[in-house]
C-alpha cells in the first residue's frame, strides 16, 4: 500500500472488497464467516454488499480477520492482485 492515496470510502471499499475476496477463497459462506467472527450473518452481508461501507469499525476488522483466520493487514492490501494470498487462511473442513 506504500505511496497509494485512500479516502475514506476508498479505505472502506478495500476492505469489503477483501473480506469477500478471502471468504471465497476459504471456501466458506457468508454465515460461516458469522459464527467465526461472532457477528450475525446480516452485518457479514451488509459489510460485503457495501450497504455500510462507512460504518464499520476496525475493531469489526480484527474479528472478521480472525474468523477468516488471517493477520489484520491483509484486509487492507490491494483486492485486485491475485498474489496476495494470505498465510493461514482458514479453509472450510471437508
Amino acid at each position: 500500500m506504500a505511496g497509494k492515496s485512500y479516502t475514506n470510502k476508498n479505505i472502506y471499499d478495500t476492505v469489503r472488497k477483501n473480506i469477500k475476496k478471502f471468504r471465497n477463497l476459504a471456501g466458506i459462506t457468508q454465515q460461516e464467516l458469522a459464527d467465526f467472527s461472532g457477528f450475525s450473518h446480516g452485518y457479514i452481508r451488509e459489510i460485503e454488499s457495501s450497504s455500510m461501507a462507512t460504518t464499520f469499525s476496525l475493531d469489526a476488522v480484527e474479528k472478521i480477520a480472525d474468523g477468516l483466520g488471517i493477520n489484520f493487514k491483509y484486509l487492507f492490501e490491494d483486492p485486485s492482485d491475485p498474489t496476495i494470498i494470505p498465510d493461514g487462511i482458514r479453509h472450510k473442513e471437508k
